[in-house]
């Protein structure tokens, strides 16, 4: 026996996180309508509807919904895709910064999506509150949360239509979920830190993919056991899908840029292909001309077609926004929909040019997208909808190591590369830096500057950060970036009673990393007669090399210049 299922009554459920009072009528299904989600879950199929991805599903129409999670604003987007228009959001948590309060007691990290196979159901899983809300589609309605063990990634309906298998990725199992009574009724063990689960079309399999370990898990759906564990080529697989034919799965690989196709009947790998940096999530396509994966990869602002075979190949490569990650066709195959996640907007791609067609602003930093045939079936689908945020600023900004004056730096500090996102919160901004090719532990300085170029002119700290033993790092910082300003001074004379001093508004429209008091002498900063920068450090510090900056261009070509 691989594996072995847990049963866990009710009372026990609530162990890791109690249902809060303040949520009770969100938690309550009462009586009737308990019946009525026990009725519809029990019949699914009945109206003979087939989600995407399928190989010939319904025509596109405004009956379909797409939905974005959206992870900084804690909201789900809803879109019309006969209109390509948000219709609205639904707010499960409150947007950062607020979700910071001692009080908050709602959804924090809006990031998994899921939805029933009729299409009247969508799960949504909040992956820092620890929570699956079950949303009514017809009406948006919240029909509950159910709090789970720690950070559940992903979740979907069982083809009966009566659970939610979801993958709790900071532990070892997934977490089953009854629609009817909105309770966890049982766990299956699998892998170290499960990413995603899926069923194959005849409902008999169920796939896992890890975030931590590098197998595939295969699950017998009647019995809940494990049957099989196939090794994989790295422990980052966030996604997968099982093509509409039923014949393959294909998983993604984060880390390694890749993307395996495995047999899912024999449960054997057939191929393993080089996708490109940040690989993040992939679906199945089948059109006229034949039966597709794409593919988001996040490090090139792209998405990669490939045709399926008996060997596949890289077919199109569509350059999209920047850092493609969700991704779901429409149910006859002809647009396939793509949210950004450092644009906070849905690249909506035509299969038959397989170019963008449009590009729609939702909430903000999307992670999961799916699209839903058939999720209103009547009436205009807006009830408890909201607009909370959507098309607010946000830009993404690629730092380099200057090209000069800084020629000299060793060959070390020269791959150094990374970016910037800045997205507009409510009173200051959210900046996430990401950087790879720093020293090991080493500690630097970001700063708002001037300029791009030595001297940088005028300059304000904005966070320092330390770099871990691969030499990369991620940090987060909360400051006024798309208004920073400050102010320079000049006066006549430096006389006590002389003329007030006249300040200038001087506008902060770039980035620049520096090691964090260094050594270096900042005679460094010379090039060709370029006199030395002004030291953003204490006066017996030198500010030595930048080690990136935004740009090597005139301060006008700044994506934050005003």
């Amino acid at each position: 026996m691989l594996s072995e299922v847990v049963m866990f009554q009710s009372h026990r459920v609530q162990r890791h996180r109690p249902f809060r009072p303040a949520l009770a009528a969100l938690l309550t299904v009462g009586v009737t309508g308990a019946l009525a989600l026990a009725q519809q879950a029990r019949s699914v199929g009945a109206q003979g509807l087939s989600q995407p991805p399928t190989l010939t599903g319904p025509a596109l129409s405004s009956r379909d919904r797409v939905y974005t999670a959206d992870q900084t604003s804690n909201t789900v987007t809803v879109i019309n895709p006969a209109t390509n228009a948000v219709v609205g959001q639904i707010a499960l948590g409150n947007p950062r910064p607020k979700v910071l309060g001692a009080l908050d007691d709602m959804q924090v990290n809006v990031h998994g999506l899921g939805f029933s196979p009729n299409g009247r159901y969508l799960s949504v899983i909040s992956n820092a509150s620890n929570g699956v809300t079950i949303v009514r589609t017809r009406d948006n309605h919240v029909m509950g949360t159910v709090y789970l063990g720690r950070g559940p990634h992903e979740g979907f309906f069982t083809p009966d239509g009566k659970q939610v298998w979801v993958t709790v990725r900071g532990e070892d199992y997934l977490s089953v979920i009854d629609v009817a009574s909105l309770k966890e009724t049982g766990r299956i063990m699998v892998a170290q830190g499960p990413g995603m689960v899926v069923f194959t079309p005849d409902g008999q399999r169920a796939f896992v993919d890890s975030s931590r370990t590098a197998q595939l898990d295969v699950i017998d759906v009647r019995s809940r056991k494990v049957i099989a564990r196939v090794p994989v080529v790295s422990p980052f697989s966030p996604n997968l899908v099982v093509t509409p034919d039923g014949k393959e799965v294909w998983l993604t690989h984060k880390d390694v840029g890749k993307v395996t196709a495995i047999d899912a009947r024999t449960f054997k790998v057939l191929h393993v292909l080089e996708t490109g940096k940040v690989t993040n999530h992939v679906n199945a396509v089948s059109t006229k001309n034949g039966d597709f994966i794409y593919v988001t990869v996040g490090g090139e602002n792209v998405v990669k077609v490939i045709r399926r075979g008996a060997k596949p190949q890289i077919v199109a490569t569509i350059k999209t926004g920047f850092t493609p990650h969700g991704i779901w066709p429409s149910g006859d195959n002809t647009r396939v929909y793509v949210g950004l996640e450092d644009q906070d907007a849905v690249d909506v791609i035509d299969t038959a040019s397989n170019t963008v067609m449009k590009t729609i602003p939702i909430g903000q930093m999307p992670q999961a997208l799916v699209y839903v045939a058939g999720a209103v079936p009547s009436g205009a689908g807006t009830q408890n909808l909201k607009t909370v945020r959507v098309g607010l600023p946000s830009v993404k900004m690629g730092l380099e190591v200057p090209d000069k004056p800084f020629a000299f730096l060793p060959a070390a500090l020269k791959a150094v590369s990374g970016n910037v996102v800045i997205r507009s919160l409510d009173g200051t901004d959210d900046l996430t830096l990401k950087a790879e090719g720093l020293t090991p532990g080493a500690s630097y300085t970001l700063f708002l500057t001037e300029s791009a170029v030595a001297p940088f002119g005028m300059m304000q700290h904005v966070m320092d950060f330390k770099a871990d033993a691969g030499g990369k790092v991620e940090a987060s910082a909360m400051a006024s970036i798309f208004d920073a300003f400050t102010l320079r001074g000049t006066a006549k004379d430096g006389k006590p009673d002389g003329p007030a001093i006249k300040a200038s508004k001087v506008n902060l429209d770039h980035l620049v990393v520096w090691p964090k008091d260094p050594q270096t002498t900042a005679k460094l900063f010379t090039d060709q007669g370029q006199p030395s920068a002004v030291s953003p450090f204490d006066t017996d510090l030198d500010a030595g090399p930048a080690i990136l900056s935004d740009s090597n261009d005139a301060s006008a070509n700044s994506p934050l210049t005003r």
